[in-house]
């Protein structure tokens, strides 16, 4: 029997004795099921509960090879996402679950059992639309983002962080799928729905004007460390109910630009609006919810941003109108262009959701993907002079006229 003072891959019988001798969650004649729930590529995520009174935890696991490809990753990434869980409940008590503890050997992070929180992108898939997630959200983001920022943090300490969060691998992930391969598709691991090739060589590889665009917000994605974001975060790493939201899964996590996590949230929202759009249209009650989400998540984003600004930015340089107005005008543009990028590369590149690979009817396919396609364009090319929420939401609007 393996004991736990050097890596090996756990099983669910590994993980279930885990609990009990190196985490002490459980006693060692309690009876326990466990069950492996990630659905990710690149973890391995364990829930353990007692047989006797439910008491839970979950231990997820890093492993050293892709998941799907047998390709090596370095499994520093689950000391980055244990560092950052911690980090964010400091900042957002309430939003991320409890880190219990993180063991460097095992590359294991045990937290607290969010259960009670449904993937969010599975509930908006079956029409809820919870009226609070657009408050938590936004208010996530300002909390978390900004005061990492070195308008707020000391700058030695912020450097530390930037050296401490540097996560080379899973960034070039990002690099390559999200911000690269959607335009040129050089290494030929785009999807292309038949009937949409010759759409996708004229909208996205043949445009030269396109490029130039996505090439600015490659640069920054890659050079700009302006805050610790999560990296990934679309609506499968965020988990929902009645009376709140919980966010996980930051193993991306590294200091970018800020706009990256907003616009994320803000494009992943929009794969359940077109998809309610082309699929059941007569849903009217949940796509005008939708609707009223990605303006209010804009909306409140950008106000909570500039009212944290206020708040915590003494530095009097930076508390200048005109630099404070440039500053907080790059994020939305930012997160405008972030949003258009992960739009675009869900939609024709590897990596898809399920409001679009769940779509198998060609009639509806081709030119709901052709609409998400025109969307990111738009969010791209207009990121400096979409100036609100109506205005992104409108803009879709214009595009499924």
């Amino acid at each position: 029997m393996k004991d736990f003072h050097e890596f090996f891959l756990m099983s669910i019988e590994d993980v279930k004795r885990y609990a009990v001798e190196v985490l002490h969650k459980f006693e060692p004649d309690e009876e326990t099921e466990c069950v492996e729930i990630g659905d990710g590529n690149i973890n391995y995520v364990f829930r353990i509960w007692s047989k006797r009174d439910g008491h839970s935890v979950i231990v997820k696991q890093a492993d050293k090879l892709l998941r799907s490809s047998g390709r090596p990753l370095d499994i520093y990434r689950n000391k980055i996402e244990a560092s950052i869980l911690q980090l964010e409940g400091q900042l957002a008590p309430g939003y991320v679950p409890e880190v219990y503890y993180y063991d460097e050997t095992m590359a294991a992070t045990s937290m607290e059992d969010v259960s009670a929180f449904k993937n969010l992108r599975k509930e908006l898939a079956a029409n809820r639309v919870y009226p609070h997630l657009a408050e938590n959200i936004s208010t996530f983001m300002a909390d978390t983002l900004l005061p990492t920022t070195d308008l707020v943090l000391d700058r030695a300490e912020k450097k530390k962080r930037v050296k401490f969060y540097t996560n080379p691998e899973l960034c070039e992930i990002t690099e390559d799928l999200v911000l690269t391969e959607p335009y040129d598709d050089f290494r030929g691991r785009n999807i292309i729905t038949a009937g949409n090739e010759d759409f996708v060589r004229e909208f996205l590889y043949e445009d030269q004007q396109l490029h130039a665009e996505v090439g600015k917000l490659r640069e920054r994605f890659m050079n700009n460390a302006q805050a610790l974001i999560h990296g990934d975060l679309h609506s499968g790493s965020i988990f929902a109910n009645e009376e709140g939201i919980r966010v996980l899964d930051p193993e991306f996590a590294f200091y970018g630009p800020m706009g990256y996590d907003i616009g994320n949230v803000i494009g992943n929202l929009f794969f359940s609006w077109a998809n309610k759009a082309f699929t059941m249209p007569e849903e009217t009650g949940a796509i005008q919810a939708l609707e009223r989400t990605i303006r209010d998540t804009c909306d409140l984003t950008m106000k909570k941003l500039a009212e944290k600004y206020d708040q915590l930015v003494t530095f009097s340089l930076y508390r200048a109108p005109g630099f404070r107005k440039a500053y907080l005008d790059s994020v939305w543009a930012d997160s405008l262009g972030y949003a258009g990028t992960e739009i675009i590369r869900r939609t024709v590149g590897d990596s898809k959701v399920m409001e679009v690979s769940s779509v198998t009817d060609p009639t509806l396919r081709i030119p709901m993907e052709r609409a998400l396609v025109k969307l990111g364009i738009t969010l791209i090319k207009q990121r400096e002079t979409l100036r609100d929420g109506s205005g992104v939401v409108s803009a879709f609007r214009l595009i499924l006229s």
